[in-house]
This record gives C-alpha cells, sequence and structure tokens, in this order.
C-alpha cells in the first residue's frame, strides 16, 4: 500500500497495485528486511525501483552484503510479472499508475461532453491527416530549399567577392610588403588559406538560411508532428516515428543525428537508426549541391538541391527494408509514444541562438578541420612530380596531389567524373564535405582575369558597402522564387566564368560532353558515400567498430552503385 499527498488539509489517497504485482511487492520487501545494508532505503520503494529494473539501485543491491539473495528473488518476482502480463514489468507499474491517476481525476474533475478543441487540434486535423501529412511535410521541405538556394543566393555572391576582391588583393599586398611576393609562402595564403577556406566559408549565408528554416519548423512544435507523420513508413523499415527525430537533426548535421539514437530505448532500433542517419544530406553537403546546381542547372538549382535530400530520403527507407529483412529480420519495431507540444510562435531570440550557435560550429570547423586539410592538399600542390616545376611554382597538373589522384580516376570512369580533380577532391572530402568545395576551388587551374587598375583600400571598402546594398536588394527581388514566381526577370542565364567555367569544361571533358549528368552522378555520390571522418568516429562511439566499418564500406558500394546508374542510364536516355 501506497499513500499520495493531495495537497494541505486533506487525506492521503491509498494506492495500490494490482494484486499480482503487491504480491512480488511483498516478497521482495521481506527479503531486503532481511539485508541490513539496504536499510537506508525504504523497502516497499526500493522493491519498485528494484521491479523497474532500475540500473542504480540494482547495482547497490548487487554490491550490498547479501545481495544476491534480493537478486535472485528479483529475478523471479519478475519473470512471474512478465508471464503473467504478456509486456514488460515496468510498463505493468507506470500502467497502475496512470490507472490510478485517472481515477483521481475522473472524481476531482467535472469534464464537458464534448472537450473544446484548440487552434492546434484544428491545425493538427490537417497537419497530421493520414492522407495529407506526408505531402504537407514534402511541400515544408520544399519550401526550406527554395528558401535556402533562391534567398541566399545575392549573399552568397557577395561573400564570394569579397573573399576572391578585396580579401585576396589585401593579402596580397601584404605579403608584397613583407618581400615574399612570389614566393611559396604567398601561395600557401593565396592558394592554401584563401581559396581553400574561403571556397566554403562563402556558403555562410546559404547555412545560415538552411539554420533559420529548420528552427522555424523545430520552434513552431512543426517537427514533432513530422516524426508523427513519418511513424507509419518508420514502421516499413522495423522501426517508429521516434527514430525520424535523429534523421531530422541529420538534416543538420549527421553526427549529432547519430548521437541522438541514444534517446531510443531499444539496442536494435540504435544500431538501425544509426545507420540510416549519414545517408540524410547534411548541411555540410549543400556547398557541393550548390556550386555544381549553379553550373549546370542554373534555373534549377532548388528542385536539384530538393531531389538530392529525398533521394537520401529514399535510399534510407530501401536500405532499411533491406536490413530489415535480413539482419534484423523477426523483430517486431516497439510501440510509438509521442506527446505532441502545442503550436508556438518562434521567437527571434531563440532563432538567432539556434542560428548563430549552429554557424559558429560550421566555422570552428572552417578554422580547423577544412582549414587543415586544405593545408595538406595545398602541400600536395606544392611538390613537383615530374616536369620542371620547383616546390610552391609548379603546375597543377605535374603535382604530387595529381598524381594521387589519377590512381583513383579510373574507379570513377563509369560514374562519368574520371578527371583527377574530382577523384581527389572526394578523397579529400573523407574529413570532411565542406572540403569538396575547397579542393576544387585550389585544383582546378583558374587563370584569373587582368584587371586594368586595382582598386585602392578605400575603393575596396566603398564597393563591399554597395555591393552589399545590392546583395540586400536582390535577396528581397528573390523571395517570391520561393513559391515559383518570377517578378524581377531571370538572371541566371550568365556564361559562367572563373571556377564554375573551369568545372563546367571538366566534367564535360571527362564525361563525353555529359556534363550535366556527371555533374548530377557526382552529387548523387557525395549525397551518399561516408559523410566525414567525424560522423565515422560518432557511429563507432555509439554502435561500435563492427558498425562502423560496416557503415563506411556499405555507403561507400550504395554510393557508387547508385551514381553509376544515375550516369549511365541517364546517358543511355540522352540526358545530360
Amino acid at each position: 500500500m501506497t499513500t499520495l499527498p493531495l495537497a494541505a488539509g486533506m487525506p492521503p489517497a491509498a494506492f495500490h497495485y494490482d494484486d499480482a504485482i503487491e504480491n512480488e511487492i511483498a516478497a521482495l520487501v521481506d527479503v531486503i528486511a532481511k539485508t541490513p545494508d539496504l536499510g537506508r532505503y525504504p523497502a516497499r520503494w526500493l522493491a519498485v525501483q528494484l521491479l523497474e529494473d532500475d540500473e542504480e539501485m540494482t547495482e547497490r543491491a548487487r554490491q550490498a552484503q547479501g545481495g544476491l539473495a534480493v537478486l535472485a528473488a528479483l529475478a523471479l518476482g519478475r519473470s512471474r510479472l512478465e508471464a503473467h502480463y504478456g509486456d514488460e514489468v515496468d510498463v505493468a507499474l507506470a500502467d497502475g499508475r496512470y490507472r490510478f491517476v485517472h481515477s483521481l481525476a475522473s472524481g476531482a474533475l467535472t469534464r464537458p461532453a464534448t472537450p473544446p478543441k484548440t487552434i492546434s487540434d484544428r491545425i493538427d486535423r490537417v497537419v497530421t491527416n493520414r492522407y495529407l501529412g506526408i505531402p504537407i511535410f514534402l511541400g515544408l521541405m520544399w519550401v526550406v530549399f527554395k528558401m535556402t538556394t533562391d534567398i541566399s543566393a545575392p549573399l552568397n555572391g557577395w561573400v564570394d567577392g569579397i573573399v576572391s576582391g578585396p580579401l585576396t588583393r589585401w593579402a596580397a599586398a601584404l605579403m608584397g610588403a613583407m618581400g615574399l611576393g612570389g614566393t611559396w609562402a604567398e601561395s600557401l595564403v593565396l592558394d592554401g588559406v584563401i581559396a581553400g577556406v574561403g571556397g566554403v566559408v562563402v556558403f555562410v549565408p546559404v547555412l545560415m538560411s538552411l539554420y533559420l528554416a529548420l528552427g522555424l519548423l523545430e520552434d513552431s512544435g512543426y517537427m514533432a508532428r513530422a516524426a508523427f507523420v513519418m511513424d507509419r513508413l518508420m514502421h516499413a523499415l522495423g522501426l517508429h516515428g521516434k527514430s525520424f527525430l535523429p534523421m531530422v537533426v541529420g538534416f543538420g548535421c549527421n553526427v549529432p543525428g547519430i548521437y541522438a539514437t541514444r534517446t531510443l530505448e531499444h539496442e536494435k532500433d540504435r544500431i538501425l537508426t544509426g545507420l540510416l542517419v549519414p545517408f540524410m544530406s547534411c548541411s555540410a553537403r549543400l556547398p557541393v549541391y550548390l556550386l555544381l546546381a549553379s553550373v549546370f542547372f542554373p534555373t534549377s538549382g532548388g528542385l536539384v538541391v530538393f531531389s538530392m535530400y529525398m533521394l537520401g530520403i529514399v535510399v534510407a527507407v530501401l536500405v532499411g527494408m533491406l536490413l530489415k529483412h535480413t539482419l534484423f529480420a523477426g523483430q517486431p519495431p516497439a510501440p510509438f509514444v509521442m506527446e505532441l507540444p502545442p503550436y508556438r510562435l518562434p521567437t527571434l531570440g531563440n532563432l538567432w541562438q539556434q542560428i548563430w550557435e549552429r554557424t559558429a560550429a560550421f566555422l570552428k570547423k572552417a578554422t580547423t578541420i577544412i582549414m587543415g586539410t586544405s593545408l595538406v592538399v595545398w602541400l600536395l600542390l606544392a611538390i613537383p612530380v615530374g616536369g620542371s616545376g620547383s616546390f610552391g611554382n609548379t603546375p597543377v597538373a605535374e603535382s604530387a596531389f595529381a598524381s594521387v589522384s589519377r590512381a583513383f580516376a579510373p574507379l570513377f570512369a563509369p560514374l562519368g567524373f574520371s578527371s583527377w580533380q574530382t577523384s581527389g577532391a572526394l578523397v579529400s572530402g573523407f574529413v570532411a564535405k565542406e572540403v569538396v568545395v575547397s579542393t576544387m576551388a585550389q585544383v582546378y587551374d583558374v587563370e584569373e582575369a587582368s584587371a586594368e587598375e586595382t582598386p585602392t583600400f578605400q575603393e575596396d571598402l566603398v564597393g563591399i558597402g554597395t555591393s552589399f546594398g545590392a546583395a540586400v536588394v536582390d535577396t528581397v527581388k528573390s523571395i517570391p522564387l520561393i513559391v515559383g514566381i518570377n517578378l524581377f526577370g531571370n538572371a541566371g542565364d550568365e556564361t559562367p566564368t572563373g571556377l564554375p567555367a573551369a568545372i563546367e569544361q571538366g566534367f564535360n571533358q571527362s564525361s563525353g560532353g555529359h556534363g550535366a549528368l556527371a555533374a548530377l552522378a557526382f552529387m548523387v555520390f557525395v549525397l551518399l558515400y561516408t559523410p566525414c571522418m567525424v560522423a565515422a568516429a560518432a557511429t563507432r562511439h555509439e554502435l561500435g567498430s563492427k558498425w562502423m566499418w560496416f557503415s563506411i564500406f556499405g555507403q561507400l558500394g550504395i554510393a557508387w552503385v547508385v551514381a553509376v546508374i544515375v550516369f549511365q542510364v541517364g546517358r543511355a536516355l540522352g540526358l545530360g
């Protein structure tokens, strides 16, 4: 018998479980009473904790003198209760408490015959509808990626102009003033640090747009509905809707998505979900999509990016169904219970905090992992292998990096991109997917445009300010593009120059004129192969070394096969 105090001045309420549970509690209390080391705990409370399989109290009972007798009695009691209820003991105990609370509430509250519908209830009738829920989810994802690609494009171009223009000129002038102009030290700064890291940092506006969109969905309460809507689909994989939440987190970054699997109760769910999270297209892959989409699909970049995210989900579903019927066969999914929070209006302060924290994490990676990898790539590009070049002054095609990359190039010939530049970018992408873009910025031999007159420092500052104003105006003009309305004409038909032009030429040459199709296969490979070394380390930490290697080689194989299908089938159909 347990007594629960209700309120000041009111008698306590008597509470007891079903007779089967009370009998086992009483039997455990008798054994606990004979164990002096456990005397400091209330005997009935301790018995309930042990029946609920509380890890801490079970360990204390194991360490207590005479505790083995308690554990033996506990094992017998739990087995009898599981046989009696046909369910786990902690579920039966929770059910007893909830029934007691329900009886108290029923006796103290008078409820209307028809409970009033809240605003959240009315919205959920549509958003979580059996037939409309998934189309609404896909529609919102479409808006997110249109917002990411269209609205952020002008600011992305503004940052790119600063990095490739004033910042590069200032660094070159500083190196010249130090007497290092034309030396390998200047190449290290301009071609290693600025070209490498700068090639990734230019996408900060894109990532901030993505974080803003996802923050709006999370703070409004919609993401919980997305998990509820996806529950039926997740059951097809042998999982439940709660497993979809780590996958949603994986859209931002696969690493916290993998760590989020620890919230799942069952080991099978954790392993299977952890293997599927890396197929979710993280924000690190986004710069690759945007770079290639802007070159080969300038008028349909949003659709291309959206298709990459949807393809990741489709492949995850197919892989999950395969694993369900092979490695995880015969293991039914656990029931999904989740409280849906009421809809709320997101606050600017909370949104900004989320955007800044995620962007700061990206910038930290840019100044550590990406910079380190860019410097390694620069070093390999600076080392001559054959030819007449010297250290820091050798053609990129005659560098050590090109030599190493050519060894991997034949593996990607069936995928349509067999140049050493693309294979080298993919190899460096094992470190982090952002490095794919920075490597491309370093390895493609782009001829610098000759300026008739170099702007002064003051002119550069004025140019930065005026170009920012123009970028803001263009951003406002691009807002209607989210819903497919172009009010201000199409500015996406310019001929690519610089790095985009070099990429276009490289893909066209390696694919025999099917450059757009090869670029699409390249994006598919980036989507599906191992996300980064940090994600691999997280998989090892959460799931173990065996599953880490299974994930790495499995994703490599899937990425290669799917990319081959995209290119070869597309070429057979005359596409690209």
